[in-house]
């Protein structure tokens, strides 16, 4: 009679497997570390370049970009200028103001004067909405597909105050925003000068981003904690809000305010 003996796997081999699978987690989770950092560097290198591109613009041409007559602007540019409209009450008054056509019109100067380069078509003519503004990528998008609006407005949390700010877009992941605030601000969605955006009133339509279409409601983004300050007892500090990343919320504007 012959007698079939069954092995099974020693405490070795089982070791051995245990690790491997160990490697190839810790591997998957150290890769998508590195993604969320190369995205986190990715917007602030573009608040970085478009700073020094608006910045540089003012300095070489003693104009404030979007804010530039067109009619001026291609005279001084040297290639066709489309907007804003020589017609607009707003052009020429020395700052980028909160109008659809100026939101476009900067992205389209920067261009054509080569201080900022990237794949979006600066447009020809005013967007008739916010939302035409993103379909028709007349400015930069975030590497979210977020499309980035640079005007004028207090279109974000803490203490409100019209200031020229960069929204750096939607569909941005809350633990990708907390990382980007920490890196290069306080960490905190309401104060310093990366914030969250307001929420919008209103979807679309409009000729200014005040409603703008492109902000989403933060509350899924913060949640209300006391965070403990000098002079402070542990347990005891100022009430505020904090970036939300248990509940791992996609969708978190921010704004850099200048």
């Amino acid at each position: 009679m012959k007698i079939n003996n069954q092995k099974g796997f020693t405490l070795v081999e089982i070791a051995i497997v245990l690790v491997i699978i160990g490697l190839l987690l810790g591997g998957i989770l150290k890769g998508q570390e590195l993604i969320n950092s190369a995205r986190v560097r990715n917007l602030a290198d573009q608040n970085s370049g478009i700073q020094a591109a608006y910045y540089g613009f003012i300095d070489r041409y003693r104009q404030v970009p979007g804010d530039f007559p067109s009619t001026n602007a291609t005279q001084a540019l040297g290639v066709t200028v489309n907007l804003p409209a020589a017609a607009s009450a707003t052009d020429g008054n020395g700052q980028l103001d909160n109008t659809l056509e100026e939101a476009a019109a900067v992205w389209e100067q920067l261009a054509r004067s080569q201080f900022l380069g990237g794949g979006f078509t600066p447009a020809t003519a005013v967007p008739a909405s916010e939302a035409a503004y993103a379909a028709n990528q007349v400015g930069p998008f975030n590497a979210f597909n977020g499309p980035l609006v640079l005007t004028r407005n207090a279109g974000y949390t803490g203490t409100a105050s019209i200031r020229l700010n960069l929204h750096m877009g939607r569909n941005v992941p809350v633990n990708i925003a907390r990382e980007l605030d920490v890196k290069i601000d306080d960490g905190l969605p309401n104060t310093g000068v990366l914030r969250m955006t307001t929420p919008a009133t209103a979807a679309g339509g409009g000729t200014t981003f005040d409603a703008i279409e492109f902000v989403s409601q933060v509350a899924g983004c913060t949640t209300g904690a006391a965070v403990v300050t000098a002079g402070n007892a542990a347990g005891t500090g100022v009430a505020t809000d904090i970036y939300d990343i248990f509940d791992d919320f996609q969708d978190c504007p921010q704004v850099f305010v200048y």
